[in-house]
């Protein structure tokens, strides 16, 4: 298989944003042939990747083996510090407790999914109003540019406290910090940028909490624990890279998956209550996050083969959810799937604390724009987007219509 060994180092040095259209044949040979293989570009050292559902489910829910310390000072935490996708055991509960107040189900109701809508329409407005005084009575855009780009990072600013005026800056920010693989400088000024910006904000917040994240944060308090202001600096870090970036791969493959398969765009359409169908489907054919890592904290043996205490595994979680031993077909994008579930989110102690309220807003999103634009279809007249990616995976672009 020395084709694909090749392919995937290669996909592995270009970068988590590299543009890789189609990883899944290689993952497909990986998982019948060697699926524990050792890959190169990740880091300093060679790590071990896992391809099959079966291993990388049990990677994920054994967290006394496979640890969260490549996430540290070797792994993402240079960039973003110490969070919680760095602990293990007591501390990673101890911490976890304390933060996920600020992500609370209560989220859920009230304000929260009227703010989600509000901005939804507000993106909107910008490009269907402009398209209503086109003489021929349809609208084109392009939603990557236009809505499924801005919109996360809009609903993460505002429950922080922070002014609508700032998104942007902030989008910047985020994007740099997913991309510090391919050029670190600039994801480490990021990082630095944005702490420089929430500096006197956390300050603010300790001195006059107010009904926001960050004020939730800094008032949470578990056993006589609280975070300091570098804890929460962290954190919110951590929430711009999984959070607001996460959304916006989910929200734009859950639109490009159903805008290129009739049958569900029909189906959504007539029933939006079954857009969590999509979603949920969205979420293992085409996982927005499609690896993680851990390292091995005793020596294991996976699928046959052993790896030794301390080395690095690549968990590919893209790869799984694409694993014909636990999906049928799983290549087609299919809104009534019954067989298997799909590991998109992770599992376990380290489940994603914010998924509820990520699927949330992507509901919400898509939701309003089918209400809003009559007929969503592609662009008939403009060359159509595709998917890319390797480690985050979104469309490049999504020109519609609509009438």
């Amino acid at each position: 298989m020395q084709d694909s060994i090749l392919t995937i180092h290669e996909m592995m040095a270009a970068g988590p944003n590299a543009p890789i259209e189609n990883p899944y044949a290689l993952y497909a040979r990986a998982r019948r042939e060697t699926p524990v293989l050792e890959v190169s570009g990740m880091g300093p050292d060679p790590a071990m990747l896992l391809t099959r559902y079966d291993d990388v489910h049990a990677a994920l829910r054994d967290s006394e083996r496979f640890s969260n310390a490549s996430n540290g000072d070797r792994g993402i935490g240079i960039l973003i510090g110490r969070t919680i996708i760095a602990m293990d055991g007591s501390e990673h509960l101890r911490n976890r407790a304390l933060v996920t107040p600020a992500l609370a189900p209560r989220a859920l109701r009230g304000d929260f999914p009227k703010m989600v809508e509000r901005i939804a329409n507000e993106l909107i407005d910008k490009f269907a109003q402009k398209r209503e005084r086109n003489l021929a009575g349809s609208g084109t855009a392009e939603l990557v540019r236009e809505f499924t780009f801005l919109f996360p990072i809009r609903v993460f600013v505002e429950p922080l406290g922070l002014p609508a005026a700032d998104v942007e800056k902030f989008h910047a920010w985020s994007i740099d910090l997913t991309r510090v693989t391919a050029d670190p400088p600039r994801g480490l000024a990021a990082s630095a940028a944005i702490r420089a910006y929430l500096k006197p904000v956390i300050e603010a917040k300790r001195a006059e909490p107010a009904d926001d994240i960050i004020s939730t944060l800094v008032t949470s308090e578990v056993e006589g624990e609280r975070l300091d202001d570098e804890q929460i600096a962290n954190f919110l870090c951590l929430l711009i890279m999984a959070g607001a970036e996460t959304s916006f791969h989910l929200i734009g493959s859950t639109l490009f998956a159903l805008l290129t398969h009739d049958e569900a765009l029909e189906e959504v359409r007539a029933h939006p209550d079954r857009i969590p169908l999509a979603l949920a489907e969205t979420l293992r054919w085409e996982s927005p996050i499609q690896i993680v890592t851990r390292e091995v904290a005793e020596d294991v043996e996976v699928s046959g083969s052993l790896i030794k205490k301390g080395r690095d595994v690549i968990l590919g979680i893209g790869s799984s959810n694409r694993d014909e031993t636990k999906f049928e077909d799983p290549d087609r994008f299919d809104l009534h799937r019954e067989n298997g579930e799909h590991i998109a989110f992770g599992l376990g102690r380290h489940y994603c604390a914010g998924s509820r309220l990520a699927l949330l807003e992507s509901e919400i999103a898509i939701r309003t724009l089918f209400e809003r634009l009559p007929n969503l279809r592609t662009d008939p007249n403009v060359e159509p987007g595709r998917m890319s990616g390797f480690a985050f995976r979104s469309p490049t672009s999504i020109p519609v219509a609509f009438d």
